[in-house]
């Protein structure tokens, strides 16, 4: 993300930028329904080359803290799969499968909390945090298979969400989650919530960390970026140098972004007004992301004299992510894409993201892989 400097590009909405034709007459309820409504005469995932890409392991977003009461089953959709999440009376966020093992009830619909255990709304089999039966209440017995760990989620909670651990091949976390302390100091502000459902696999949207050239033609900046990438690990960070237009005339700005894994991104604002950015991109299925931007700001920023330019920046960053939807919610997968000078360092950032397709390591992901660039 980056903020356009000077007057000719200062509000991306005017020509020349394309997607406009599409955002344009959008306002209000009516833009914030666009963001998570079904499109229309949608391709299939299979033509879009979406079924290719499996789903990257890491720590994702499952939903806001304050989404998960005390007491309540709560019915969820993440990786191709029904979740049946809840909080315990120890205040601990669980996440299993949702189907029961005894008849397939979905126990995220009447499922009821039991102490800290989930008990099914068919015949009040109780299952605790890893998936195990542990309570069948008309039987003297359970059944050994039923006793077994199965369908349970790792989960943590940090920076105001619950996180819930992916791997396909039920690996266990391999790394934390980084924790920012001005999500709960009181001195910075309680978080503006944005939310997305973008049609597309979540390494659509990874790629723009990498993409240069796209800030000009999409988002209306006067010239291309000044942007360092770098990768370590399960880490990418990034850092955009720009001068960025105020009422007062051009001020140095800063925006430094990381990647911890796939699901995990944050972004820090500086020049304008300090602004942390904590993003949440969890797919729901191979080509359906659900996106969550959490905005914090100082309060003397927030809510003092340059309270305008605050709401201003948080304004532009959300218009810049509409704007990108357009994009990838129509968008294919070219796995041989003819990069060219000045497209940023997409090749390196690929080499890095495919590390967390764990159905691509040895022998037969390498086939699997080779079919996606076919």
């Amino acid at each position: 993300m980056v903020m356009a400097h000077d007057h000719a590009s200062s509000d991306a909405r005017t020509a020349p930028v394309a997607v406009w034709k599409v955002l344009g007459a959008l306002r209000g309820d009516e833009l914030k329904n666009w963001r998570v409504a079904p499109i229309e005469n949608k391709v299939s995932a299979e033509e879009r080359g979406a079924l290719d890409l499996p789903y990257p392991y890491g720590w994702y977003v499952l939903c806001y803290s304050d989404e998960l009461p005390s007491g309540e089953a709560k019915p969820l959709r993440y990786f191709g799969k029904e979740l049946a999440a809840w909080r315990g009376e120890d205040g601990k966020a669980r996440v299993i499968d949702a189907y029961c093992r005894h008849l397939g009830a979905h126990m995220g619909y009447g499922g009821r909390v039991n102490g800290n255990d989930l008990e099914c709304p068919f015949h009040a089999w109780r299952y605790d945090e890893t998936g195990a039966v542990v309570d069948v209440p008309y039987s003297k017995s359970i059944p050994p298979q039923a006793k077994r760990p199965c369908g349970g989620w790792p989960t943590a909670e940090a920076n105001g969400f619950v996180w819930v651990w992916y791997h396909p091949m039920g690996e266990a976390p391999m790394w934390d989650i980084d924790v920012f302390p001005e999500t709960s100091d009181p001195e910075w502000t309680a978080y503006d919530r944005y939310e997305w459902l973008v049609h597309a696999p979540l390494q659509f949207m990874a790629e723009n960390a990498a993409d240069n050239a796209h800030f000009k033609y999409v988002h209306g900046t006067a010239t291309y970026p000044d942007a360092e990438v770098g990768f370590d690990g399960h880490r990418r960070t990034g850092l955009v140098k720009a001068k960025m237009g105020t009422p007062k005339g051009e001020i140095d700005g800063r925006i430094a972004n990381a990647s911890i894994g796939p699901g995990q991104s944050w972004t820090r604002f500086s020049g304008i007004s300090e602004t942390l950015l904590v993003a949440g991109t969890t797919p729901i299925d191979r080509d359906l992301v659900r996106v969550r931007f959490a905005f914090t700001q100082p309060r003397s920023e927030a809510e003092g004299p340059m309270a305008g330019l605050a709401r201003a920046l948080i304004r532009d960053i959300v218009k810049q992510f509409d704007q990108d939807k357009v994009i990838w919610d129509r968008q294919r997968f070219v796995e041989r894409a003819l990069i060219c000078e000045g497209d940023g360092p997409i090749a390196d950032f690929r080499r890095w993201y495919y590390q967390f397709y764990a159905e691509w390591a040895g022998p037969e992901g390498q086939k699997a892989q080779a079919k996606a660039a076919a």
